[in-house]
């Protein structure tokens, strides 16, 4: 049942003063406060969602080591959704946190609950009465009794941490008397007596302090300032930041205060300095966040990194990484703090940046860097107002520009870094290459660029920062690339930050809805990798292939192992030292939280919270509710008799066409080029420039289909036909790329299965996809498994011991040759298995498969169906074979 609402909302206003609104904190009022730690290591608990106040993610616990990690498995897992007040909802990207052994967390339905660290056993969930919940969640804070959360109506609520009973709930905008921006999304931090909060929307978004005994307002900080306020850092330096976003437009609009400069994650809090660390993001104001036409200026607080007193909001001082934003690039983050040593001298640092692919090392005192930053001189386009230079750390974590890599299936998929062909005027030439083309369509752009003097090139390569109006542009890395908003971790052990990220290149342009185009048709994936901390160097990368930049924040402990989460299902323990992948866990649902690590009993434990997300797979992430936590020695077993879960279901990992998929023999198996649909035949419709300017998008045809691609002229559109020539650019294999103009028609048959994607080399933007699909013959009786008793077992009762391979044999008729992958479709996953190797003898395939692969995907039991799929050629098209097997599985 629902916890009481114990306290009536509070709406005691008070007075705002000085440039931050910022009242001083009262006397003391006699509560007992027991903070957070602030730089050291965890150790039986991790009470911030940033494992100290610094976001350090590191815990000083050494039970758990890589001498033991095989016995490491999980302990239990608790469905938060289905404990009552119980609910259906699932995805959520919380990261939890835990005090006294307990662990607090939002569910999926924005609710909050208290789980039993050793057991898993839910002590209370809490769900408002009144006003909604917050559904979008990150993080819960605790201290003086109270768990702090948000909720609907941009709501503060603190709970009572041993019941659940809500002690107060408040509007800290109608405290203040101002908009303070949606109050919704953003993890609480709690320290000496204030709770800290970011609103993560809105015109015009702050940071807010209130008070923790009561919930009543302390102060506020805008990323869009006022005019007129004077800004004086720690250093001496002043600066009017309202009027760094240009002059009052003559309707008598302040961009500065639609600046949507959101605080988009938590802060960091140093309690020896005193000083708050904060994260703005990027300025969307007056037209759009890619058109700064009416904004000149470096646009102040927007990307920037602001440090406040923690008492009063006073401005101490601020870094801006990035002038002029007109990318989505902001740097928002979880600051970073840690005290290192720098030639010798010990240093207290700040580690800053995220989508731009660097990190800015500043000293926490002055905000000055303490690593070499260079101001680099930029391209810029005369309509856009861009900064005539940027700051760049001399050492960056990951590439600068996009890859032009030919297209060509023995480059597939190719650098991380590869761009779609057409965009910024690269066209594939007769052998495959990706050369500029002076007389593409960015030529329009020319006479409004200037370029530096010395510039590699005439041209814009898709290098961070080049300029964009009308027309698309690609670059990296993006609004949804770098390390987005998952966190940093440091270790104290090995004096590396470790820094996950995402590759996700994208196209801007001033109409670009959701701050750019992703490319239709590139791989969005991603990895981690360590720097030293001390000089900046990358020490290791993984490319793990999953994006990691959405939650995917790192852990690290004493013993030097790295705990990360993947947004496929995986927990992932990897030498911290050099990256190594030593063991991973399928818990069954996208992870998009950091994992947290602490102790009960004397036992260490490891949990995460899998309950999936969206970014940036969108609707092929699986959901889930599941807390699971592991230990040394975990014996828990799911309903299938296996410890892990079921894989997830298959990830988009290349960025979708839009519209739905359409039969071929419905249109004649024919596309048309530069239009958004087959009957529309105005002046508007014709020579599209449209994110769906093929019709269909998306064309769905069996193997051996001829597919034609038509430009299409008088003959389809008598009144308004294509005036201009337009392509079908096939990537990243480069089957085919004509060139048409109106009226003509290419055709291509497609023999084999796969996602062929093309785009339109008069704009780039028309992207179409053809899925081939196989037709399956089945064999009847044609599978047998050898031995027909599976045996999955482990001998520990841990899933790491789960060893061994299984063999199955498929008869073939006369005449197959094996062609592409073979993979056991199971009953619990909708991702098949691939076999470990395959190959064929006279008229038999021979296949095996690792039984750790099969174990969770298949239930226990004496009649489990298992069916192999395998692609041939027998002549020209590929097919597909199927047989079915019905086997015995013992765990």
């Amino acid at each position: 049942m629902k916890p009481r609402n114990l306290a009536p909302l509070l709406l005691a206003v008070a007075v705002a003063a000085g440039p931050s609104a910022a009242i001083a904190q009262g006397p003391r009022d006699g509560v007992e406060r027991t903070n957070p730690p602030g730089l050291e290591p965890t150790g039986a608990d991790m009470p911030t969602v940033g494992g100290n106040l610094a976001n350090q993610h590191y815990s000083g616990l050494k039970q758990i080591s890589r001498r033991n990690l095989d016995k490491l498995g999980p302990a239990w897992r608790t469905h938060v959704s289905a404990v009552a007040p119980a609910s259906d909802d699932v995805g959520q990207q919380t990261t939890p946190i835990v005090d006294d052994g307990v662990i607090y967390l939002d569910t999926p339905g924005g609710e909050v609950i208290a789980v039993d660290g050793a057991t898993g056993e839910p002590k209370w969930k809490w769900a408002p009465e009144g006003f909604e919940t917050a559904d979008t969640r990150r993080g819960v804070s605790v201290g003086e009794g109270k768990v702090y959360t948000l909720a609907g109506g941009d709501r503060i609520v603190a709970l009572d941490k041993n019941t659940g009973e809500q002690v107060w709930s408040v509007q800290p905008a109608v405290q203040a008397g101002v908009d303070l921006g949606n109050i919704d999304r953003v993890a609480t931090v709690y320290y000496d007596g204030v709770v800290y909060v970011h609103a993560a929307n809105g015109d015009r978004a702050a940071v807010v302090a209130v008070r923790a005994v009561d919930g009543s307002y302390l102060w506020h900080f805008f990323g869009g300032p006022d005019r007129g306020t004077i800004y004086t850092d720690v250093n001496g330096n002043s600066v009017d930041a309202g009027a760094t976003w240009g002059p009052v437009l003559p309707d008598g609009t302040q961009c500065n205060l639609e600046a949507g400069a959101t605080p988009w994650m938590h802060g960091a809090i140093d309690p020896e300095l005193g000083f708050y660390y904060m994260t703005f993001g990027n300025p969307r104001s007056c037209r759009s966040s890619q058109d700064g036409s009416l904004r000149p200026g470096d646009d102040l607080f927007s990307t920037t990194m602001v440090a406040v007193d923690l008492k009063t909001g006073a401005y101490k001082w601020h870094y801006q990484s990035i002038r002029h934003d007109v990318w989505d690039m902001d740097n928002v983050h979880p600051p970073t703090l840690a005290d290192i040593r720098i030639k010798g001298q010990k240093r207290k640092v700040v580690f800053y940046g995220s989508k731009s692919g660097h990190q800015f090392v500043l000293d926490r005192t002055t905000g000055k860097p303490v690593l070499p930053v260079v101001d680099k001189p930029m391209i810029q386009d005369s309509r856009q107002h861009n900064a005539e230079t940027q700051p760049f750390p001399t050492e960056r974590l990951l590439p600068e520009c996009v890859v032009w890599q030919k297209l060509d299936p023995r480059n597939v998929p190719g650098d991380p870094w590869r761009a779609v062909p057409n965009y910024n005027g690269y066209q594939p030439d007769a052998k495959g290459n990706l050369v500029f083309n002076p007389d593409s369509y960015v030529k329009a752009d020319q006479p409004f660029l200037k370029y530096p003097p010395g510039y590699p090139s005439d041209h814009r390569r898709g290098c961070m920062y080049d300029p964009q109006w009308d027309l698309p542009i690609l670059s990296t890395t993006s609004q949804n690339g770098g390390a987005d908003w998952s966190n940093d971790s440091y270790s104290h052990s090995t004096n590396m930050v470790y820094y996950p990220y995402g590759t996700n290149p994208v196209a801007h342009w001033n109409g670009a809805a959701a701050n750019g185009q992703r490319a239709i048709g590139q791989y969005q994936t991603g990895g981690i990798l360590a720097y030293d901390a001390s000089t900046g160097k990358v020490r290791w990368r993984n490319h793990l292939g999953t994006d990691m930049s959405h939650g995917q924040g790192p852990l690290t402990t004493a013993t030097d192992l790295l705990f990360a989460g993947q947004i496929d299902g995986r927990l992932l323990a990897l030498d911290a030292r050099d990256g190594d992948v030593l063991w991973e866990f399928q818990t069954g649902s996208g992870i998009s939280g950091a994992p947290i690590t602490y102790t009960v009993g004397g036992e260490q434990y490891v949990a995460v919270l899998a309950a999936g997300s969206t970014n940036p797979y969108g609707a092929s992430v699986t959901q889930g509710d599941s807390l699971w936590a592991f230990k040394l020695g975990g014996t828990y077993t799911t309903e299938s008799g296996s410890q892990e879960g079921p894989d997830t279901a298959p990830l988009a990992i290349r960025r979708p066409v839009q519209g739905n998929p359409v039969d071929g023999a419905t249109v004649n198996n024919t596309v048309l080029l530069g239009r958004q649909n087959r009957t529309t035949d105005t002046a508007a419709a014709r020579d599209s420039t449209a994110q769906g300017g093929m019709a269909p998008t998306h064309l769905r045809v069996p193997v051996g289909t001829t597919v034609t691609f038509l430009n299409p002229g008088a003959e389809t559109f008598p009144n308004f036909p294509n005036q201009l020539p337009h392509c079908a650019t096939q990537y990243f294999e480069g089957l085919f790329n004509p060139r048409l103009d109106p009226g003509e028609r290419f055709e291509f048959t497609f023999d084999r299965a796969g996602e062929y994607y093309f785009n339109d080399c008069t704009d780039p933007r028309p992207t179409g996809k053809i899925e081939v699909y196989p037709t399956p013959q089945d064999l009847p009786g044609a599978l047998r498994f050898t031995p027909a008793t599976l045996d999955l077992s482990s001998r520990t009762g841990i899933f790491t011991a789960v060893h061994g391979t299984v063999t199955a044999t498929l008869h073939l008729p006369a005449g197959h040759r094996l062609d592409g992958g073979v993979e056991l479709r199971t009953p619990l996953s909708r991702t098949p298995v691939p076999a470990e190797r395959a190959k064929v003898i006279g008229r038999t395939l021979i296949v095996t498969f690792d039984k750790a692969d099969l174990d969770n995907n298949v239930p226990e039991g004496d009649a489990v169906a298992l069916t192999l799929v395998a692609n041939f050629r027998q002549g020209g098209d590929q097919k597909q074979l199927t047989s079915t097997a019905t086997v015995r599985v013992r765990k």
